[in-house]
């Protein structure tokens, strides 16, 4: 397997710049940028002084799903039930529980378990086998990420490759460069191999010669750049393309034009094409998409993470600032044992503020918000994993699908509240909802001034649970607080 942007000097540069992009994610946090006035030392010594700003943390779809690829090196074990919707539902429904009884060719199978991957995820049981099946059948698939969805499709793409034709044979759509790199690197490590079979990267910066013959197999790009490959500089041949997969889709229609431009290619496909779309959310307008662009569908879709409170005790303190709201904090972390602990602000600006508190003070704390690259992001996400440090303050980038299962309390130093000032009522169940984790029992403490209590009296109508007040000045109180 070889993965080529442009063939000469030029073009090797290029793949190594784009295949160095992921490289090395894993890496000290090397600055906490933005904090302003705050002597935070960098590995080589030098210190950041950055202007502090009063955002809120807006989460990008596009960065969200590609940092979740990154943290998720193994398959998430999920325990929630498979629904499957056939196009013939007089159609036996097969499901398998080993790779080998899907009958693939050696070289993949060498590939797959060199992944690390020794059987299939959940949603894989009851995928492959449709996706593998002669005749192609078409497919949507919704599930969240971790589960296996790309690892799925890419095993559909190299098992209809013909290695001896040297032309785009499988087409794959991700909404942004990095989402394409990170699959085409999957597809490098399951192909490995596979050694007459290659990957192209349709993607910007990657500039080909007009008149060039393609001749790798399998294509992944963004929609932009597939669209003038195919129909303007006519490097692409959609009328030999075999497996067409559309992956992120719920994220693709949440950047302009890239609906419309996924649809065009998809229309010039032949009509044998096999059609893969994936998604990790299943709106409706995800849903009006998906109906538009793949005819005559088989539909699995993995229940989503139904979060609960009923195992997550809740507390408040009232506080006059933020400084008070600081105090408050260090009583409960000196007077509770704690495992590791998630910080929520609902400002940039607040969250370095405390971080710059808390650092002064001698706690190992990590930064996470939004300014931050996903690579950054990654690396102190894993940090944390890592017992590297005890606290993690972060903005809402972290409210969903970062799981850590050394976490015990969950702090909202702010309340979530949407524009209208009004709670978010979501956005609290997915911030508490990264402790209690795994069937066990976990804390939330809310910091607020007093006028901010009928928001939280919302929160708790809302859930219809309890939440009770705690003296921070009580440490016998908060010292009886147990898990």
């Amino acid at each position: 397997m070889a993965s080529l942007l442009w063939g000469g000097d030029a073009g090797a540069a290029e793949s190594e710049r784009l295949n160095g992009h992921f490289s090395n994610l894993i890496h000290p946090q090397k600055n906490l940028l933005g904090i302003k006035s705050a002597t935070i030392p960098n590995i080589d010594g030098s210190v950041n002084r950055i202007e502090e700003d009063d955002e809120d943390d807006v989460v990008d779809l596009a960065a969200n799903s590609l940092l979740n690829k990154l943290i998720r090196q193994s398959l998430v074990e999920s325990s929630h039930r498979v629904e499957v919707l056939q196009k013939d539902p007089s159609s036996p429904l097969y499901s398998v529980k080993t790779f080998e009884e899907l009958r693939l060719k050696e070289e993949l199978l060498k590939g797959i378990y060199a992944m690390g991957f020794n059987r299939p995820s959940k949603i894989q049981e009851m995928a492959l086998p449709m996706m593998l099946a002669h005749p192609p059948q078409n497919l949507i698939a919704q599930s969240q990420s971790g589960t296996g969805k790309t690892a799925a499709f890419v095993l559909a793409m190299l098992s209809r490759v013909n290695a001896l034709k040297l032309f785009p044979q499988c087409l794959c759509l991700a909404p942004t460069y990095e989402l394409a790199l990170q699959t085409g690197r999957v597809v490098e490590r399951m192909g490995k191999f596979c050694v007459d079979v290659q990957v192209m990267y349709a993607i910007r910066g990657n500039r080909i010669p007009r008149g060039t013959d393609v001749t790798k197999q399998i294509v992944i790009g963004t929609p932009g750049t597939v669209l003038d490959w195919c129909f303007k500089r006519k490097l692409i041949d959609l009328t030999k393309i075999r497996v067409f997969v559309l992956d992120e889709a719920d994220v693709m229609i949440d950047t302009q034009g890239f609906a419309d431009q996924s649809i065009r290619i998809q229309r010039a496909l032949p009509s044998e094409c096999q059609m893969l779309l994936f998604s990790a959310t299943f709106e409706d307008s995800v849903w009006q998409f998906a109906e538009r662009i793949i005819p005559d569908p088989n539909v699995i879709k993995l229940r989503k993470e139904e979060l609960t409170l009923n195992n997550i005790r809740q507390y408040y303190v009232l506080c006059g600032n933020r400084k008070d709201k600081y105090q408050a904090l260090c009583n409960i972390y000196g007077g509770i044992t704690i495992g590791q602990a998630i910080i929520f602000c609902q400002t940039r600006r607040n969250a370095k503020w405390l971080t710059v508190e808390m650092m002064q003070d001698g706690h190992q704390v990590s930064l996470l918000s939004g300014e931050l690259t996903v690579d950054q992001r990654a690396s102190i996400i894993q940090r944390f994993r890592d017992g590297k440090e005890k606290v993690l303050i972060t903005t809402n980038v972290c409210a969903r699908g970062i799981d850590v299962k050394q976490v015990t309390i969950v702090v909202n130093f702010d309340l979530p509240v949407n524009q209208a000032e009004e709670p978010d009522y979501e956005t609290y169940l997915h911030r508490i909802g990264r402790t209690g984790r795994f069937g066990k029992k976990g804390l939330a403490f809310n910091m607020i001034e007093v006028d901010k209590l009928p928001l939280l009296m919302k929160i708790q109508d809302h859930f219809n649970s309890s939440i009770k007040q705690l003296d921070p000045e009580d440490m016998d109180e908060i010292e009886k607080i147990e898990y």
